[in-house]
């Protein structure tokens, strides 16, 4: 079956309070599909599906839909991991005391419980340190370094951070401390002084898939030193076993960063999720009852990204990772189910938080009187949770597709604001913010996502400065939200055995999201109605030309009065999914938008 393209429309008015999306149709020519259905011994749907991804070549169709654990790439091979491994076994031999030191993400944390498990599984003399998110803030700080050499830490491995950590690591010699970087975040102009620094895309290195997270840079040298430990590539029963548990964690530290599912992150996920039901932790197993993820037949990708990571990042956001880490490296079963509450306990702290900001956000924007020629979104409020506005913040960005600064201003006025701040297509936040660097007490991060700190009284400047570093760096013409769409299909299409189809291509995620499919000329039956324990989702079902189908929009409850009053055709723009619920099986699409047809 092959899903037509020919009458689903580019671009139409949305009557939302959102900003209008484009909507760009993947062309792929028919002649192009069959063969490469044929060659790679596919279904067309599949075949078509791949091509919109950029994958032609049989071969490589066929590594995709089957990838292999032995696709991983020897760790030996990870620049600095060998070398890295060799001085931390050393240290284990020799008992010295290790202190892995993380970071307050998913991220972060997976990196963390993966060489804590490592190192404790061989004997090592090992605990763990991860700032705070709002005192110290990312990445190594003098302070916490000058505290670990005080209790006696002789070697430092830090995981998910450290790679701009010069003067630190400048700090760490002085102080006696055997410093290690692991981290895969953009490499400055020179390099921390370390004793040795594992990074997939460090300057020189030939090594060929940059995209790992923190979590599988961890791993890769988790793997290494377990070959240290057996004295060859082989290693034992007992850490191989080990090992493929942690493809499981490093699986949740690659979905929750948003690294492509592409290359080697595509085999971790794929296993990962397996390892995560078949083999999980004592912590990961307690989550998944507290979650109900334990009733699924399996896991997928999303299992992770919107269940698993929120409550491991609502620790972190909330100034309390260390619990979450313990979460992820406890044996104890009482213990881990009282964590795995807590942690359910502050997700919904976090939810709660998260919706008070983005509704005092909104009023903002609301009253702005220039929105639609504003380049960029700067606001602040003194009673935002600095954990949790940079979450609002790309919330923002997406719906309005323009950079957004949030930032927590001290409610007295005396102590920096911390900011959060997040971006769009064709916008380098991290350069923006240079140029604005002179009202900043600092800033750091990425193109797409960076934070700061403010001085009060510097803020009305600072907006000002950065609105207009954005009017010159944006295309204001072509300052709208696009949506990628597979094709078109007919929901007399979408048969089981289509969306089984359809589900070949799993794990989904950054850099292979679920397959986006358009269809017009599609009626509401019956009035939307909201669901979910906040009203923020809503649940509704469509027909066309006498197919009826359920369709569920999440993050969507604010659709509901709009699409109540509509009586004509709408053309929709969704993701076909097989829903499994107490032994049925059934199919149903996920709307992401929507538009009244003329």
């Amino acid at each position: 079956m092959y899903l037509a393209l020919d009458f689903c429309p580019w671009t139409l008015t949305p009557i939302t309070d959102d900003m209008p999306k484009r909507w760009r149709i993947a062309n792929c020519d028919p002649l192009d599909v069959a063969a490469l259905e044929r060659a790679a011994g596919i279904p067309a749907v599949v075949a078509q599906l791949l091509m919109s991804r950029g994958i032609r070549d049989p071969r490589e169709a066929r590594q995709f839909l089957d990838p292999k654990l032995s696709g991983l790439r020897e760790p030996a091979e990870l620049p600095g991991a060998a070398a890295a491994a060799q001085l931390i076994f050393d240290a284990v031999e020799a008992k010295q005391r290790i202190t892995i030191y993380g970071d307050y993400d998913a991220d972060g944390m997976t990196a963390t419980a993966i060489l804590l498990r490592c190192l404790r599984l061989l004997g090592a003399n090992v605990d763990f340190y991860v700032p705070h998110r709002v005192d110290e803030g990312y990445s190594l700080n003098d302070e916490a370094l000058r505290l670990l050499a005080e209790k006696g830490t002789k070697m430092v491995v830090t995981v998910d951070c450290g790679v701009a950590s010069i003067a630190e690591a400048e700090l760490a010699k002085e102080l006696g401390l055997t410093l290690i970087i692991t981290d895969h975040h953009q490499t400055a102009a020179t390099l921390p002084a370390a004793a040795a620094i594992v990074h997939p895309g460090l300057p020189g290195s030939k090594y060929p898939f940059p995209g790992l997270c923190g979590a599988a840079v961890a791993f890769k040298l988790a793997w290494s030193v377990c070959q240290c430990a057996s004295e060859g590539k082989k290693v034992s029963d007992r850490l191989r076993a080990f090992l493929l548990q942690a493809v499981g964690l490093a699986a949740i530290g690659t979905v929750c960063d948003v690294v492509p599912l592409i290359d080697e992150n595509r085999i971790l996920v794929r296993f990962g999720l397996n390892s995560l039901k078949a083999e999980p932790t004592v912590g990961i197993e307690a989550l998944l009852r507290k979650t109900k993820l334990d009733e699924k037949t399996f896991l997928e990708g999303e299992d992770i990204g919107f269940v698993i990571g929120p409550r491991l990042n609502a620790a972190g956001r909330l100034g309390q990772a260390e619990i979450a880490i313990e979460l992820l490296t406890t044996d104890s079963q009482q213990r881990a189910g009282a964590i795995a509450q807590y942690i359910d306990e502050l997700n919904s702290q976090r939810q709660s938080l998260e919706r008070s900001i983005m509704l005092a956000a909104s009023k903002q924007i609301k009253a702005l009187d220039d929105l639609n020629s504003a380049p960029a979104i700067v606001l602040t409020d003194h009673q935002w949770h600095p954990g949790i506005i940079g979450v609002v913040a790309g919330r923002l960005a997406e719906k309005f597709h323009r950079p957004v600064v949030l930032v927590a201003a001290d409610p007295l006025g005396i102590k920096p604001g911390i900011g959060s701040a997040r971006s769009v297509a064709g916008f380098n936040l991290h350069a923006a913010l240079a140029e604005c660097g002179h009202l900043l007490q600092s800033h750091g991060g990425h193109a797409a996502a960076a934070g700061l700190k403010i001085m009060p009284g510097k803020f009305d400047a600072f907006r000002d400065a950065f609105c207009q570093v954005a009017r010159e760096r944006i295309d204001t013409e072509n300052n709208s939200a696009e949506l990628h769409i597979d094709a078109e299909a007919s929901l007399q299409m979408l048969t089981r055995q289509t969306v089984e189809q359809i589900e070949s291509l799993a794990p989904f995620g950054h850099g292979n999201a679920r397959p986006m499919l358009c269809a017009s000329k599609v009626r509401l039956t019956g009035q939307p109605k909201r669901m979910g324990a906040t009203g923020h989702h809503l649940s509704m079902t469509f027909d066309q030309h006498g197919v009826k189908m359920r369709a569920v929009a999440f993050g969507g409850g604010d659709w509901q009065e709009e699409l109540a009053r509509i009586d004509g055709p709408l053309s929709i723009a969704f993701r076909p999914v097989i829903n499994r619920y107490r032994g049925r099986v059934s199919v149903e699409i996920h709307l992401d938008d929507w538009h009244v047809e003329s």
